[in-house]
């Protein structure tokens, strides 16, 4: 018998590419182009040498009280992970055990496949519907858990509260899982709804619009009782996560809510134009409200198009998904690289 008969094989997430050389546009992996608030740069800065010696406080005190107090909640509401990644990799093993398969979109963030085949959890696909839309009617059927983004990723597209909280009350036998990494860039979030469906959990991060994906925080909200078994999780495998700098930056940050909802305009504000430009050069693209564009050209091949892009050190995504593969998906960056990146797409179309 050889060892690898033993080996758990999973096919593993493909992260957008980090190129090597600095000076490219980067519009590939939906980071803000933004720096972090500059109280979250003074809290680094203020962190006394000997708290490098000593564990992080593990119930990240500091951290959950400012999320919580934002959100006007209470911190027993709150779980942080080491990004939101961590937080929903710790939520399927908390609450996905069941042997009904877990439910999510067809077209949507490709990690949650990777989980459930990591987790040895069942899973079924609901399909979006032929404008890109997440069909509220799939996720009323018997599962063992539903997770979706809202706004869905890649698409950009949101779902109205409504809905989500129908899909929810649908389904008070499940937890219902909603993403919101990109809800900051124009959405209704779900939140309010957790004071009402304690089988509700609304995930967030700070990677997008707080501009600390380097920092890796990410975060739940729920029921007390729901946030419980999550630490319970935690605790069973791993007390001390994050660490001092992401606690004390993460605290910092939630503080400046200036500086948050002044880059997340911003983000908008470029959006509508990138979207415009895009419209005027022919693409056609989803209606999104995260801080990307999803865009193809009906006379253009999209490969053929990355690759160009690429060969100018301008970084684009696309996925090969067959509903997909005519698409892009394309990070909004500074007004500047924005520019860039029409010049570019106006010299590979000869204009």
């Amino acid at each position: 018998m050889s060892w690898e008969e033993n080996i758990r094989r999973v096919v593993p997430y493909t992260p957008g590419e980090q190129p090597k050389d600095k000076n490219v546009i980067k519009l590939n992996t939906n980071e803000n182009p933004y720096p972090p608030s500059e109280a979250a740069m003074e809290a680094l800065r203020s962190i006394p040498a000997d708290a490098f010696r000593k564990y992080p406080d593990p119930n990240v005190t500091e951290l959950r009280d400012e999320i919580a107090k934002f959100h006007g909640t209470a911190p027993e509401r709150v779980f942080v992970g080491v990004g939101s990644d961590d937080v929903i990799a710790m939520l399927f093993q908390a609450c996905f055990a069941s042997e009904k398969p877990i439910l999510f979109p067809d077209v949507t963030y490709s990690f949650y496949e990777v989980w459930a085949e990591l987790f040895k959890a069942p899973y079924e696909t609901v399909p979006l519907k032929e404008d890109f839309t997440i069909d509220e009617e799939g996720f009323k059927r018997p599962n063992g858990g539903i997770i979706f983004p809202n706004p869905n990723a890649p698409t950009g597209i949101l779902m109205g509260l409504d809905a989500v909280e129908r899909i929810v009350r649908a389904n008070p036998d499940s937890v219902v899982i909603v993403d919101e990494a990109y809800i900051d860039f124009g959405g209704e979030s779900a939140l309010p709804l957790i004071d009402r469906y304690g089988n509700l959990v609304v995930v967030r991060t700070f990677s997008k619009s707080r501009s600390m994906a380097g920092m890796r925080i990410g975060y739940c909200v729920g029921q007390e009782k729901l946030i419980g078994y999550l630490q319970a999780v935690k605790f069973s495998f791993n007390s001390y996560t994050m660490s001092v700098p992401a606690i004390k930056m993460g605290a910092a940050a939630v503080r400046d809510k200036e500086y948050f909802e002044d880059c997340c305009e911003k983000i908008i504000s470029t959006r509508q134009y990138a979207a415009e430009e895009f419209s005027r050069l022919g693409f056609k693209q989803t209606d999104s409200r995260a801080n990307f564009l999803f865009v193809r050209h009906p006379d253009i091949d999209a490969v053929e198009l990355l690759t160009f892009l690429k060969s100018k050190g301008i970084y684009v995504r696309h996925f090969g998904a067959e509903r997909i593969k005519d698409y892009l998906r394309v990070t909004v960056g500074t007004p500047e690289e924005m520019d860039g990146l029409f010049e570019a797409i106006k010299s590979f179309m000869g204009r």
